[in-house]
């Protein structure tokens, strides 16, 4: 694990705590991030699904 100093929203930074209910600012940033990470591994995984079920000959006739 990195260690970095950054500015943080103090504002943010609360009501982060408050949502996510961690104590410190390190559980807080961490939790964030990793629910983060989480969200956009959904989202890509449902782009690949939708672009998995679109028509092969479609695409093979896009690029000419």
């Amino acid at each position: 694990m990195g260690k970095h100093l950054i500015d943080i929203d103090e504002n943010a930074l609360s009501a982060a705590q408050a949502q996510l209910r961690t104590l410190t600012m390190k559980d807080t940033v961490n939790a964030a991030l990793r629910q983060s990470s989480v969200q956009r591994s959904k989202r890509v995984k449902l782009a690949l699904d939708r672009l998995g079920r679109r028509d092969v000959e479609l695409r093979e006739s896009a690029w000419r």
